[in-house]
């Protein structure tokens, strides 16, 4: 069991990682040759310029002013200067509201850890049941630290009246601060919607599962479905083709125009020396020929096979994929039918929003509904194994956690790990990192299983492999480390006592895996936070290929990666804070200090990073947040739940009826909330919500169309069955509206 001087000897480790990584990046961020390392955002936005060249050749590479190096922190109060309303014009919705979890967290847990510091910690640590447990119970291994927990406090003690207090205040504190902020960011939101520009999404439907017609192509087939059932307001379609080949060529032929323009310049430069370059791999080797000549050429005939290939996929009907996106002239329009069910079939002409541009994943557009339902059964399961082989590395990390009890198990290897500070490292800081490193491939493997499941918006990729990580995190990190760790460190307890004896041990030890948790608080939260802003590995990655890859300030562009807030990873790891902050606050609450250094640390380093640094992949209007919040909601539920059970270990049962309440009034608080707030986030107000604050009444926001497109008319159809459509033809077939997108 880890001490006090283990953890101390952790906190320094950590902290003075943390310090070194900030003089590091403070440093770093001042020379010439890192600035579009660290300042990307600013250079995608056109405002900032590389700095000046002018001078010896040092000065392009290394900053030479002093005094720039006295004010080498100055970049902490820029990053809390931005207000909130120019940080989401700078930033966007999700980054801003992002940004607000961490703020959330120092406002549920910086009163509570007040309260329990001035009330639990003193009741705790004057309780004296490990002086009396230890004499019975031989193998029990405990700290200093350890005696602030709940396990200090005697069976059936009035002192555990404090607890259950405490249980209440904390609980209606948490839920009065999450039904605050959900309002607050409800108010971001539909003001964000109405006040934005307008954008083709915002009138534009996907549909997929398009049904086969013999007499129609997919592109005629959805435009007359759609000028049948929605005459008053459908505008146009766009099919969707796989143009993978297609896709390639034209990314190929941008690599080539790019290595002309830097042959170009090149001999702009120097004009009495032609360029040239060699035909084999990237110019290595091979025949040596004029570098212009050989690129205009190259380029000419990609693109003849360019055009010979779109044409291909125009022409091919197999090419076409059986999803479309549907524009209305109104945003009313748009709403009306991406929230109903288009035929008796469910099954068929499914409707959703249609994904910015920028979110959508092309490469699930095709899958059938039925196969859609097979892959997710197959992922969920997959999940499920995923999450029960990782048991081994959790229980190889409590291993390492609980190095007492391994010693009575396997005594020879004592003297190894005895040896000076050797036992505070592995005690302190080794477990943590372990599972950080542990960790480090799980969101690849899970964003993997989400694609196979046939999300089709980046976006909806990102929040279900939130979902699971989150799910991962709660199962194996949390409630694996507790129950692995419980079983090795009382292995004798659950070899020898009784079966009834043992849920007396669990309710012993649970508490005392804090020490575990605070390590893993110090690595992740505060050395890996640190770390964030130093951005180690695309600063080198940058520079590898401005040496050997960048040939002309596109390229430069390009090697430069802004990197985003990757929310399938940052999100799950940030409700794992809010997880422990809620269960320990009132079982062993000297962990809440460690909590409340990551997400006031966390706060000031990703408000720098969203402002200088990252760039969005897409913008969803913060339609994250009802997820954030019912997460909390369940780590409150399962701190309520070990409360609970850890008192009816101690000869309280008289208190499970009040504390029973506790969950029962949580869920209520979830449903009142999900009433009350979730549509404005999951579906689009008729009324309101899309209707810019500049218009009064009802008046709806129309698309500027031609003359010709207000003119409806009788539905032009090559069906010779009406099956399913009300409306007659007429002559001539309707106009081609097909786009090309690809998968």
């Amino acid at each position: 069991m880890a001490t006090l001087s283990d953890i101390s000897v952790s906190a320094s480790i950590n902290s003075l990682s943390a310090f070194l990584f900030l003089v590091a990046f403070a440093i770093l961020r001042l020379q010439p040759m890192n600035d579009r390392v660290y300042f990307p955002k600013w250079y995608l936005k056109g405002i900032r310029e590389n700095p000046s060249t002018s001078g010896p050749l040092v000065k392009h590479f290394v900053n030479l002013d002093c005094r720039m190096y006295i004010r080498f922190l100055n970049w902490v109060p820029a990053a809390l200067k931005m207000p909130e309303p120019e940080l989401i014009e700078h930033a966007g919705l999700d980054s801003a509201v992002y940004i607000r979890i961490y703020l959330l967290g120092l406002k549920i847990f910086f009163p509570i850890a007040l309260l329990a510091f001035g009330v639990l910690l003193p009741v705790n640590y004057t309780g004296g049941n490990f002086n009396i447990m230890s004499l019975s119970m031989k193998d029990l291994t405990f700290g200093e630290i350890d005696k602030f927990s709940i396990s200090n406090v005697p069976p059936a003690s009035k002192r555990l009246v404090a607890h259950i207090i405490m249980a209440y205040v904390f609980t209606f504190w948490t839920c009065y601060r999450l039904y605050k902020e959900y309002k607050i960011v409800t108010d971001m939101r539909l003001h964000f919607l109405a006040s934005q520009n307008r954008r083709p999404d915002q009138f534009t439907v996907i549909v997929r599962n398009v049904p086969p017609d013999p007499d129609e192509s997919v592109s005629e087939h959805v435009d007359h479905f759609f000028r049948v059932n929605h005459p008053g307001q459908y505008i146009t379609q766009k099919v969707v083709y796989n143009a993978n080949k297609l896709a390639k060529m034209v990314s190929q032929k941008k690599d080539l125009h790019n290595r002309l323009i830097y042959y170009t310049n090149k001999y702009e430069r120097k004009p009495k020396k032609r360029p040239t370059t060699k035909t084999g791999f990237w110019g290595l080797w091979g025949k040596k020929i004029d570098a212009i000549n050989y690129y205009t050429d190259e380029i000419e005939k990609l693109s003849k096979k360019e055009v010979a290939e779109r044409e291909r996929v125009i022409g091919d009907p197999e090419a076409v994929v059986p999803a479309a996106f549907v524009s209305f002239r109104s945003r009313w329009g748009a709403a009306v039918c991406a929230q109903t069910q288009q035929t008796r079939n469910p099954t068929r002409w499914l409707t959703a929003w249609a994904p910015e541009p920028r979110d959508v994943y092309w490469n699930n557009l095709a899958i059938p509904f039925v196969e859609l339902n097979v892959r997710k059964l197959v992922m969920a399961v997959a999940l499920f194994g995923l999450i029960f082989c990782f048991m081994i590395p959790i229980a190889i990390v409590q291993t390492l956690a609980n190095i007492e009890s391994i010693e009575k198990v396997l005594p020879f290897l004592k003297p190894l790990i005895e040896k000076g500070s050797a036992k505070s490292f592995v005690q302190g800081f080794l477990p943590g990192i372990v599972l950080k490193v542990f960790l480090l491939v799980l969101p690849m493997i899970l964003m993997e299983m989400s694609k196979i499941e046939g999300y089709v918006a980046v976006s909806d990729l990102e929040a279900r492999s939130a979902g699971k990580y989150h799910l991962f995190l709660l199962v194996n990190v949390f409630l694996g480390s507790i129950v692995t760790g419980t079983a090795l460190q009382q292995l004798k307890e659950f070899l020898n006592k009784s079966a009834s004896e043992i849920p007396k041990t669990v309710g012993v030890s649970v508490p005392m895996k804090a020490t575990f948790f605070i390590t893993y608080i110090m690595v992740d939260g505060w050395a890996g936070v640190a770390a964030e802003i130093l951005r180690l590995v695309p600063l080198i990655i940058y520079h590898l290929k401005n040496v050997f890859l960048v040939k002309t300030e596109k390229d430069r562009d390009e090697a430069m990666d802004p990197g985003s807030l990757q929310w399938p990873i940052t999100e799950p790891r940030l409700q794992l804070y809010f997880l422990l902050g809620l269960v320990y606050s009132t079982v062993t609450p000297i962990l809440l200090p460690f909590i409340i250094v990551f997400f006031a640390f966390a706060y000031l380093i990703f408000r720098h990073q969203i402002i200088n640094v990252y760039n969005q992949k897409y913008e969803s209007a913060a339609s994250f947040w009802p997820d954030v919040n019912r997460r909390i909601l369940i780590g409150l539920m399962i701190s309520q739940f070990t409360l609970l059970g850890l008192l009816s270990t101690k000869q309280a049962a008289n208190s499970t009826p009040v504390l029973i309440v506790l969950p029962i009034l949580t869920f209520w608080f979830h449903k009142f909330c999900k009433n009350r707030f979730e549509s404005a986030f999951r579906k689009f107000p008729l009324q309101d919500a899309y209707t810019h604050p500049v218009f009064k009444g009802g008046e709806v926001e129309l698309i500027d169309v031609e003359e010709e497109e207000d003119e409806f008319h009788l539905v032009a159809t090559k069906r010779t069955s009406r099956k399913g459509s009300q409306a007659g033809t007429n002559e001539g077939s309707p106009q081609d509206r097909t786009g090309i997108y690809a998968v």
